[in-house]
């Protein structure tokens, strides 16, 4: 079953487990389950996806219970108000606070204004020779997107040579292959944990919070990223 961390009359919101679709897609065909389809099965009743989340990105999703809260939410959604945080674990010593403002093309060939907030929470350095270096440095960091474009996250910090563990095709294939033959993990370290929004019907401010999933967890237990 998926994990519901908000519901009430209007919308409800799912911590989306790694590797789950929203929804069906062409590019996905090997896909056999659906967020969508799951909560729709879990409650028994029609559900209406407010917002998307990478197959490989995990945290909060939310959904309307009608098609009217469905339009109220995604204005919500859009307001400069609403606040989106999340976590990642990357490659290399990250800066404390740094913000891009870097245009991002999306399929369709259209280049659209990007802006995402960076905070790094803690970094590392382990003991493991790689390339030519003798150790191995990876940083816990914070994300605030203040626009959303596809991939929009992943495409910064790739910008930033600070790239996502477990990104394909943003990331580094040679930490990627590190991680999975070490540890064997292949899910991508980024996780949508907390979303502050203003509820459509009643107008109270609420704060969503997603936790992590097993996977992320280990590995900030294992590359010393636990934050005190």
């Amino acid at each position: 079953m998926l994990e519901i961390i908000y519901q009430d009359e209007y919308f409800v919101a799912i911590n989306k487990p790694h590797g789950l679709l929203v929804h069906r897609s062409p590019i996905a065909a090997d896909a056999e389950e659906f967020a969508l389809q799951l909560l729709r099965d879990q409650l028994q009743r029609k559900v209406f996806p407010i917002h998307r989340l990478d197959r490989k990105t995990s945290g909060i999703l939310l959904f309307a219970l009608s098609s009217e809260v469905a339009a109220k939410l995604q204005a919500c959604l859009e307001d400069e108000l609403t606040q989106k945080i999340y976590l990642a674990i990357v490659r290399g010593h990250f800066p404390e606070t740094i913000d891009v403002d870097y245009p991002l093309t999306n399929d369709s060939g259209k280049t659209q204004e990007a802006f995402t907030s960076f905070r790094n929470l803690k970094h590392t350095e382990l003991e493991i020779p790689f390339g030519k270096f003798n150790t191995s440095r990876y940083s816990l960091i914070e994300a605030k997107p203040k626009t959303g474009r596809m991939h929009q996250i992943r495409k910064h910090l790739n910008h930033l040579r600070h790239p996502i563990i477990g990104d394909r095709p943003h990331g580094c294939n040679k930490q990627n292959k590190l991680f999975k033959e070490r540890w064997n993990m292949m899910t991508m370290l980024l996780h949508a944990k907390q979303l502050k929004i203003t509820h459509p019907i009643s107008g109270e401010d609420l704060v969503l919070k997603a936790p992590l999933f097993s996977t992320f967890e280990e590995m900030i237990e294992t590359l010393k990223l636990k934050v005190t």
